[in-house]
Formats: C-alpha cells, structure tokens, sequence
C-alpha cells in the first residue's frame, strides 16, 4: 500500500462475497480496503466515520438497499463536504435498479461476474473522476430525464453561473460529453490531442461542479446542451 493508495469501503450482504473482494483488493499496492459493511445502513456509517475515496456496493441489500444508501452517502452533510465516489455491483448488466442508482450520485456500475481486472480498473477510474458507464446506459438514463418521469430539476444558480463560465471550446466538448463520447472519441471529433480534451474536461468538472462524467452528463441535459 502506498502514501496515495485508494481507500475502499465493500458494502455487499454476504460474507464470503465481502471477505473474498477484500482480499483481493488488499492486494494490490494502490489500494487499501478501509471497511466493509453488511448492508446499506452500516456502509452509510462508515462512509462518514471512515471516509473511503470509493464504495464499491451492492445494489441488493436487506434493511437498506445500495440505491437508498447511495443517494444518503451523495446528500450526507456529515460527510465534511467530501462526497466519495459509489461504484455499484448488480447481478445483471443494467438491472432494473442500476440507472436508478446512477440518478442516486454514483459513478457507474459494474456486473458482479466481471472479471477482476475490470474490477480493478472500475475502482481506478471512478477514482479518478471517469465514469463506469456504457454510452447506451446514458442514453437511457438521459431518455428517462426528458419523459419527464422525474420532474424537472432546473439548474442551481450556482451550477447556471457555471455553465456560463465555459469558452466556446470547453462547451463544445461538454456537449460531447453529454452525448457519452469518450476523450479519444472527443479527440477525433475535434481534432485535438487526447491530452488537450483530458485538460479541458478538468477544467469543466471544476466550472461546472461536476463529480464526475456521469453528473456532467446531467448538467448537460439539464443546461438544455444535449437532448435525449
């Protein structure tokens, strides 16, 4: 483990499940495990007491269920102001729960049959602020937004300003973003380097107030750049 390593807090019901993921986790030198929580109550807990930089939690717990649990880790004022990014594992790709859960502030999900290896570049990317989200679970969660299922949710005046703030480039690639295009796609599209659109999406993320790619998404749609 190192100075900088990932601190993750596993949230799943089942013990073998929990036990046999932490010890994977502790094995790699960017990581540490810092808790683990048998249901959604206890990993909102710990999410406060411990302060994980990822949860990576079942979406099917008893008592309170990863979405529930999500969306109070995500509005917790308990939390010092540092939200963690949630990761959430569904036994079947996009499960009746999962764009729910997205809705709820998490950063993406992952099947729990995926191999390790995209387990532990999920962890690492939502870490970093990317999303774990394929461009068709976008455009379901942005078609679920324009139905009108959930009423809409107008702009802060503080995420307006910030949307004000862009240039015409860090709009532009903003819409991108919203339509689920990937940096190297983004590169492509406008003929910049991978390296310019990766400091441009910095640059908005902090504009905009943006957690991540998926919560830019949002903003986009409801800033009214992107249509479902």
């Amino acid at each position: 483990m190192t100075d900088t390593a990932i601190r993750v807090l596993i949230a799943d019901d089942q013990p073998l499940q929990r036990m046999g993921t932490a010890m994977f986790l502790a094995g790699q030198p960017d990581l540490d495990v810092a808790g683990e929580a048998g249901d959604g109550g206890e990993a909102v807990r710990l999410t406060r007491e411990l302060g994980p930089d990822v949860v990576l939690m079942d979406v099917r717990m008893p008592h309170l269920d990863g979405i529930a649990a999500t969306r109070r880790i995500m509005t917790d004022r308990h939390n010092g102001g540092r939200r963690p990014h949630v990761l959430l594992l569904t036994t079947f790709d996009l499960d009746e729960y999962v764009l729910d859960g997205i809705e709820a502030g998490a950063s993406g999900f992952l099947t729990k049959d995926a191999p390790p290896g995209d387990l532990l570049s999920a962890i690492r990317a939502v870490a970093a602020g990317d999303a774990v989200i394929a461009p068709s679970a976008t455009r379901r969660l942005l078609r679920r937004f324009a139905s009108g299922r959930f009423g809409p949710v107008p702009l802060s005046g503080e995420e307006h300003a910030g949307i004000g703030r862009l240039t015409d480039r860090e709009r532009e690639i903003l819409v991108a973003i919203g339509e689920g295009l990937t940096n190297a796609e983004i590169s492509a599209r406008l003929h910049l380097a991978e390296s310019t659109v990766k400091s441009h999406v910095g640059r908005i993320f902090v504009k905009i107030g943006a957690r991540d790619r998926v919560h830019a998404v949002i903003l986009a749609f409801r800033a009214g750049l992107v249509q479902a």
